[in-house]
């Protein structure tokens, strides 16, 4: 199939070097050495649909919308078709250095002031292998009600898996969504959406990347909360975050509630004790 996909890129197979990388859990992803230097190839042989063309228009809003500042960098995009996507090369180090987290903080700050009076996106999307609802919604009444229709339809997606408690918690909520998430002054920002610490990396130069998002217009404070629910990001990072662009008094007690969507999210995909971790966390808001 890679063979396929560099002669659509207008590659010569064989004049190429190819080599297997992580690339996830959904795709196969590969390292391409070409006469124009590295590349990232992701595929699928039985892709979702339209899920690489999606992710594509994603990468390029947020491209256009740090592109003005530098601070951060996005994946940029090759080429894409229905069963492939392929981006820049990132030269990645493990350990991102206090300098890159700053940036990260900064960036992210800067790409959050692009906003929107909706919430939602242009599309549905993907989020990791699951469809994510992104029907616009007026900002006039906050984050609530779009917040309570994300929970509905990862409800929806596990009807016959997720515990009927849960299930409740989540009508509960619906019903109070506005009282429970009162109305901020912040418009609906533009951001990431997977925003989590495999999603992004920085390059020999301490300059941060960011690549695999599920793109749309949210709460900021959704997009801050999902960077500490599988261990948080450095400090640094928080610190550049808060005094570019200070976050709403109370977002710290209000993390547990939006990371409810991505345990839902993982539940719906994994198992395990997501489903669980989210019905304790959406009780203590719902009561």
């Amino acid at each position: 199939m890679i063979r396929s996909i560099l002669e659509r890129m207008g590659y010569e197979p064989q004049q190429c070097s190819v080599s297997r990388v992580s690339g996830g859990d959904i795709h196969e992803a590969y390292r391409v050495e070409s006469k124009d230097g590295p590349f990232f190839v992701k595929t699928n042989k039985s892709p979702l649909p339209d899920i690489f063309p999606k992710e594509a228009r994603g990468l390029g809003a947020l491209a256009s919308a740090c592109d003005a500042e530098g601070l951060i960098s996005v994946a940029p995009v090759l080429a894409v078709d229905e069963d492939f996507l392929a981006l820049g090369w990132i030269d990645g180090r493990p350990a991102p250095s206090p300098k890159a987290a700053t940036r990260l903080g900064e960036g992210l700050a800067a790409l959050h002031r692009h906003s929107s009076p909706t919430y939602g996106w242009v599309e549905d999307n993907w989020i990791g292998s699951l469809p994510q609802h992104n029907t616009p919604i007026s900002a006039d009444n906050g984050p609530g009600p779009f917040f309570a229709s994300r929970l509905r339809a990862q409800a929806e997606i596990g009807a016959r898996l997720l515990p009927t408690s849960l299930l409740l918690l989540i009508d509960r909520f619906q019903q109070r969504a506005t009282e429970i998430l009162p109305k901020t002054p912040d418009s609906p920002a533009l951001l990431h959406g997977d925003l989590w610490g495999g999603n992004w990396m920085a390059d020999s130069l301490g300059q941060p990347w960011i690549y695999d998002p599920a793109t749309h217009h949210g709460c900021r404070e959704a997009e801050l909360a999902f960077t500490h629910l599988f261990g948080s990001f450095p400090p640094p990072f928080y610190e550049a975050y808060e005094a570019a662009f200070p976050l709403q008094p109370g977002h710290g007690d209000r993390v547990d509630l939006w990371n409810v969507y991505p345990l839902l999210v993982h539940a719906n995909l994994f198992g395990g004790g997501y489903a669980a971790r989210a019905e304790a966390q959406l009780k203590r808001f719902v009561g």
